[in-house]
């Protein structure tokens, strides 16, 4: 019996798929198993970063191959929900919120709970609702993506793992990020997908300035703060432009 070459091609992203929600268990089982600081939280930061390769790898693979679906997209968030919903906030307590007691835990909670909701948002905005088919791809995403949030909890893990810092006095303040990047993901914020990137001067202005401070850091200091640094200006890029957005209405009007 003959493999038809379409199932073939339906299997590929979803194989990716599969391998960032094994990347994601095994970091929730490292990082649960982990005591404060030590090495077994920064293996389990490192295993969300090949989930989130992975996880940019599935939907382009999908989309060259188009091989996109109603099963991909449910999957895919499925996915998420688990890579950088579960692991980042077991991470986040067993890490440094884990000092701050029940509050802790309400927080990491609190997190979960953001990302799993964006998902199921991004699913009925990126979902036809007749045919159940993905949409187009929009150049611009509603909340701050999970894999991004993720991305910060994991370069701020790495870079203290490697400068060997003390985390315990820096709780208050690491709740206090956590919340705001929850807030992000189920905020209105538009983000960019960089899907249409359009280059213009003030584009490459931009990104040729934030490439070079994010190399200044990484040989100054480590690569994990230039990792930091790049979703930093990710947010912040998506925070200016909101603000521009909401001026523009009033500078017609006078």
């Amino acid at each position: 019996m003959r493999l038809e070459l379409s199932r073939a091609l339906f299997v590929l992203p979803n194989a990716f798929t599969f391998s960032s929600i094994l990347c994601g268990f095994y970091a929730i089982l490292l990082a649960g198993q982990a005591e404060g600081e030590g090495e077994a939280l920064y293996r389990a930061a490192l295993l969300i970063s090949f989930s989130m390769v992975l996880d940019t790898v599935d939907g382009r693979v999908a989309r060259m191959t188009k091989t996109q679906s109603a099963f991909g997209v449910q999957i895919d968030s499925l996915a998420d929900v688990i890579s950088f919903g579960v692991a980042p906030a077991i991470l986040l307590h067993r890490w440094v919120l884990q000092h701050l007691g029940a509050f802790g835990v309400m927080v990491a909670f609190i997190y979960l709970g953001c990302s799993a909701a964006r998902l199921a948002r991004f699913n009925i905005l990126a979902t036809d609702e007749t045919s159940g088919r993905p949409k187009k791809v929009s150049p611009y995403i509603l909340g701050l993506p999970t894999p991004a949030a993720a991305g910060v909890v994991v370069s701020l893990v790495v870079a203290a793992h490697n400068l060997e810092r003390e985390v315990a006095e820096s709780a208050v303040v690491a709740a206090v990020g956590v919340l705001l990047l929850s807030t992000l993901m189920v905020s209105s914020v538009r983000f960019r997908s960089f899907k249409d990137l359009r280059f213009n001067t003030a584009t490459f202005v931009a990104i040729s300035a934030i490439l070079i401070s994010g190399l200044w850091l990484s040989l100054r200091y480590h690569p994990a703060f230039a990792l930091s640094w790049l979703f930093a200006a990710y947010v912040a890029l998506a925070l200016t432009e909101a603000v521009l957005r909401r001026l523009r209405p009033a500078r017609s009007a006078k």
